[in-house]
């Protein structure tokens, strides 16, 4: 058998019938198209929702103390700095632990007192919690050995303070006290309401916090662990050193974001199942569109394929020109529905880059889907491709001669 020519006589039929040939491969090329895009929209918002849940901090462990309805609770029940420096040392996986109270106080803006949320934060707490500092610095070591009545504001805060000037090294009042404002910062991303930071907050230095409510307890413990690896360990550990540390009745919860993690990996991962689905019966119907011409074709070739075997043309050869043009029908069309899927992310992602407002959002190829789509296209094309063959390889010489 020649294969040259088995390979010409399918390129010669389907240049013969190219509207009919580009109108069967249209939908190979959707279906293929929609593999790879499906696949590329899947791992993007895998990457971002899972991007966002980890820059809250995937391997922070975050403790308070829970107070059962009708129980009461002792001050030795608070979690302590000297619970935090317990923790710290005692369990290896923590590489940082920080810890914060924060209050509702009046801030002074251009508008008069503002209610805002004030939070004492420990050293390590920018670390944990990944703020960015727009503007000036945050704390250093000797703000909170000598209680420096510095402080740092979100962004709206410091616009309704200072609206026309940069607040850093300015003075505003919280509560009945002059603050020397030293930063401006934000939360890096969303922190699905696990924060204690507000649109209008300010931090202050730990042990300012006492001066405001004569306490000096930690009302939120941060710990974090070395590893993502590291975090139900590093989670039961703090639970058991906080529970030693205080009387058999205090109550302490416990948490982290694994279980968010988790949940946005799965739901990542049944949405690809469900859109790869939709994306392969688009595939099937263009298989089926590719068996109809086909079968419509051997009809029409009924008296080509008698000449072809009256010469000398073995069933063999039948079969496999038609699989050839089967599969030069949805292999064209996986390589140009390929091609579509894999322009469409460049596209945007270079849109993207255009609008740095719009966010840090990756856009990722999986070359693997790539392989897939073309695999799975041109698999279709020989499976649906398969039946006409095998007619047009079963025709009888005698009979097909006849036929009109």
């Amino acid at each position: 058998m020649v294969w040259g020519e088995t390979w010409n006589l399918a390129m010669e039929s389907l240049r013969a019938n190219k509207m009919r040939a580009m109108l069967t491969m249209l939908g190979v090329v959707i279906g293929s198209a929609c593999i790879v895009l499906v696949v590329t929209v899947a791992l993007a918002g895998k990457q971002f929702i899972i991007g966002e849940i980890e820059a809250v901090g995937s391997n922070i462990v975050y403790a308070s103390l829970t107070t059962p309805f009708g129980q009461p609770t002792a001050m030795s029940d608070e979690i302590s700095v000297g619970d935090m420096e317990a923790i710290k040392r005692g369990i290896p996986q923590v590489s940082q632990v920080a810890g914060t109270h924060d209050i509702s106080m009046p801030v002074g803006t251009g508008e008069g007192a503002r209610p805002a949320s004030v939070v004492g934060v420990t050293q390590g707490f920018q670390q944990i919690r990944n703020l960015l500092i727009v503007s000036g610095r945050y704390f250093d070591d000797g703000d909170f050995i000598t209680s420096s009545k510095v402080c740092l504001l979100t962004e709206h805060l410091a616009k309704l303070a200072f609206p026309y000037e940069d607040p850093v090294g300015k003075s505003i009042h919280i509560g009945n006290l002059s603050f020397v404002v030293i930063g401006v910062f934000r939360e890096r991303v969303q922190t699905f309401g696990q924060t204690e930071i507000t649109t209008d907050s300010a931090l202050v230095p730990f042990p300012l916090i006492q001066y405001f409510t004569g306490q000096s307890y930690i009302k939120t413990f941060y710990a974090q662990a070395d590893n993502p690896e590291d975090v139900p360990l590093a989670t039961q550990d703090v639970g058991d050193i906080l529970r030693s540390r205080h009387r058999p009745g205090a109550e302490y919860q416990v948490q982290n974001l694994s279980s968010i993690l988790e949940t946005a990996k799965n739901i990542s991962l049944a949405l690809t199942v469900v859109l790869l689905l939709i994306a392969m019966i688009a595939l099937v119907i263009s298989g089926i569109g590719i068996m109809n011409i086909m079968l419509v074709s051997v009809t029409e070739r009924t008296r080509e394929i008698g000449i072809r075997k009256a010469v000398g043309a073995r069933q063999q050869e039948i079969l496999y020109q038609f699989l050839m043009e089967a599969v030069l029908i949805s292999g064209i069309g996986a390589i140009v529905g390929v091609f579509i899927g894999v322009m469409i992310p460049f596209a945007v992602s270079t849109v993207v880059e255009l609008f740095p407002d719009i966010g840090n959002i990756a856009i990722p190829v999986s070359w693997g889907s790539v392989l897939l789509a073309f695999t799975v296209s041109c698999a279709t094309g020989v499976l649906f491709g398969y039946l006409p063959a095998s007619k047009a390889a079963k025709l009888q010489p005698v009979e097909s001669l006849h036929y009109e």
